[in-house]
C-alpha cells in the first residue's frame, strides 16, 4: 500500500503565488516519490499540490484524494482523482487527518490550525513549512500540550520534506 501524505494549508483567499508554486512542485515530487496525496480538495495549496501531483511523470489514477466538506463531487478542484463528498463541513478535517500517514502544513489560517490540533491529538506527525507564515510556521517545532511531543517538525524546502518523509515512512 502506498503511503498517503496529507496536505493542509492556505486556501484560495490566503494562498500567495510563491506558496502556490511551492505546493505545485511539492505535489509533483510527492507523486514522483510514490506517495498518494490527500487534501480538502478545494483551492489554494490544496489545488496546487493536486495539480502538481497530477502532472508528475509518475502520476497514476488514484494518486490524488480529495475529502470535500460538502455534498457534491463537483465542488472539488479539477485536479482531484477521487473526490469524496462528506457533508461534514469543517468536521471533514478529521477524515483528512486520519486518512494521512503523515501531514505537511503550508501556511494556513484557522482551518489549518484545527487540522494541526487534530493531528496532535491523534499522534500524527506534521511537517510544518516555515517559509510562508501562517500556523505552519507559528507552530513548527512547538508542543501543543503535554500529551505528545516532537510531532510538529519544522521544514523549509522540498528536499528537506522528502528526506524527512523517507525517515518516517
Amino acid at each position: 500500500m502506498r503511503p498517503i501524505i496529507g496536505i493542509i494549508g492556505s486556501g484560495d483567499n490566503a494562498c500567495k503565488k510563491s506558496m502556490y508554486e511551492f505546493a505545485l512542485e511539492l505535489g509533483d515530487r510527492l507523486v514522483s516519490e510514490g506517495y498518494r496525496i490527500v487534501s480538502g480538495g478545494k483551492g489554494g495549496v490544496m489545488e496546487a499540490v493536486s495539480n502538481g501531483g497530477m502532472n508528475s511523470e509518475n502520476y497514476f489514477e488514484g494518486s490524488i484524494i480529495c475529502i470535500l466538506p460538502g455534498l457534491h463531487k463537483t465542488s472539488a478542484n479539477k485536479f482531484c482523482d477521487i473526490a469524496i463528498p462528506t457533508g461534514f463541513g469543517l468536521n471533514r478535517n478529521t477524515v483528512i487527518i486520519n486518512t494521512a500517514d503523515i501531514l505537511i502544513a503550508i501556511g494556513g489560517g484557522s482551518g489549518t490550525m484545527s487540522e494541526i490540533s487534530f493531528a496532535w491529538q491523534y499522534g500524527k506527525k506534521v511537517l510544518c513549512v516555515t517559509n510562508f507564515g501562517g500556523w505552519s510556521e507559528e507552530l513548527a517545532g512547538k508542543n501543543l500540550d503535554n500529551r505528545n511531543e516532537n510531532l510538529l517538525i519544522p521544514v523549509s524546502d522540498i528536499d528537506e520534506i522528502i528526506e524527512t518523509l523517507r525517515s518516517f515512512i
